[in-house]
């Protein structure tokens, strides 16, 4: 780490260069050259917007652009924190260099009472004194970024600053470095390595299907399920969770929650449907119903047994709730108007349910 601290410089826009390896760039755009993120930037982060404000308002000293300088280029430097508004201001100062939205960029210019020439900057010594920084402020702090870019943060930051450590180990020190928690560390870094997986096999041909568009929170959540974590082969306790992956599972997973029909998924990635789907992959008949077949995961769920469990709660939820309403009633100085009419619903349900139960015993006693 350098002994010099960091210090304020006001640069010429004309000096800065765009992070081309910025982490919220999606890994099809980075590494590539300025115009191509510039119009990423203009087409997805509502960059028009920010150059109205600046226009308007002009630049706000307190939100810095924290650079280094460029070790290959002296004299110039890299905004590694403030991209879109470095972008911005470049297209304030030359609306020529959209390649998109080019009738807005240039509306915006021409109607401009700030067209900054220069901004203020926190000039750090190396690219690590200010990562250390944007992963508390964009991951846990104020200022969060997508998942995804999360993900490939942390991913990058274990490979950088802790690969003489394990994976376990990794994930406790960053959580610390963060101040977040080493079981979501994990689940981070171990979903982005299935990402990365998926990427790599160019997102199994799924159509519409690409770095843009994929929810990785769909693999992290998932990782909190037993069985899901099991079908795909994942291990976060050990310090290599996707040594044992199943290849043939994450394909198949990824095609259920991505690859639409009539504009549907076999199975969405919430809440809900993890539920299911971590039900149905946990039991042998359902899973190869669901997958061998084109049933539903509702219909598949229903193999699993575990609608048995589901009523059981409910009905002694709903005892609950009407024991505890007995309780009080005493005390009620005005009973609802539809009292009557709920209580006579309730009785008129149990009878049902029950009369449904006693006809399944007398159709066995009577075979």
């Amino acid at each position: 780490m350098s002994d010099v601290k960091p210090f304020i410089k006001d640069i010429k826009v004309a000096d800065i260069k765009l992070d081309l390896q910025n982490p919220r760039l999606p890994k099809s755009k980075q590494g590539k050259d300025e115009k191509t993120v510039i119009e990423y930037l203009l087409l997805e982060a509502a960059t028009e917007e920010l150059m109205l404000a600046i226009a308007e308002n002009g630049f706000f000293a307190g939100e810095l652009l924290l650079v280094i300088e460029d070790i290959n280029d002296k004299g110039k430097y890299v905004v590694i924190e403030g991209n879109r508004r470095l972008t911005a201001v470049k297209l304030l100062g030359d609306p020529s260099i959209a390649t998109v939205k080019k009738i807005s960029v240039q509306e915006i210019e021409k109607n401009a009472k700030h067209k900054p020439t220069e901004v203020p900057c926190l000039v750090f010594q190396e690219k690590k004194e200010i990562l250390r920084y944007l992963g508390f402020r964009h991951i846990t702090g104020i200022k969060s970024w997508r998942l995804l870019e999360k993900a490939r943060y942390l991913s990058e930051m274990k490979q950088r600053d802790y690969s003489d450590v394990s994976f376990i180990e990794s994930c406790s020190e960053i959580a610390k470095v963060i101040g977040s928690r080493s079981d979501y560390v994990k689940r981070l870094i171990t979903g982005y390595e299935l990402y990365k997986i998926v990427e790599d096999e160019k997102f199994y041909q799924i159509d519409n299907l690409n770095d843009t568009k994929f929810f990785l929170n769909y693999f992290t959540d998932s990782l909190n399920r037993d069985n899901i974590r099991d079908f795909i082969g994942i291990d976060l306790n050990s310090n290599s969770p996707i040594a044992e992956i199943n290849k043939n599972n994450l394909k198949k997973i990824t095609h259920w929650w991505f690859e639409k029909t009539n504009g549907q998924s076999r199975v969405l990635g919430d809440s809900e449907g993890l539920k299911l789907l971590d039900a149905v992959v946990g039991s042998v008949d359902a899973l190869d119903a669901f997958d061998k077949t084109p049933i539903s995961i509702y219909e598949a769920y229903e193999i699993t047994g575990d609608l048995d469990r589901q009523f059981e709660n409910k009905v002694k939820e709903t005892l609950k709730s009407i024991e505890q309403a007995d309780s009080i009633s005493n005390k009620v100085k005005i009973f609802y108007s539809d009292l009557y009419d709920d209580l006579k619903t309730i009785r008129k349900i149990a009878l049902k349910i029950n009369d449904f139960k006693e006809s399944l015993t007398k159709n066995r006693d009577d075979f």
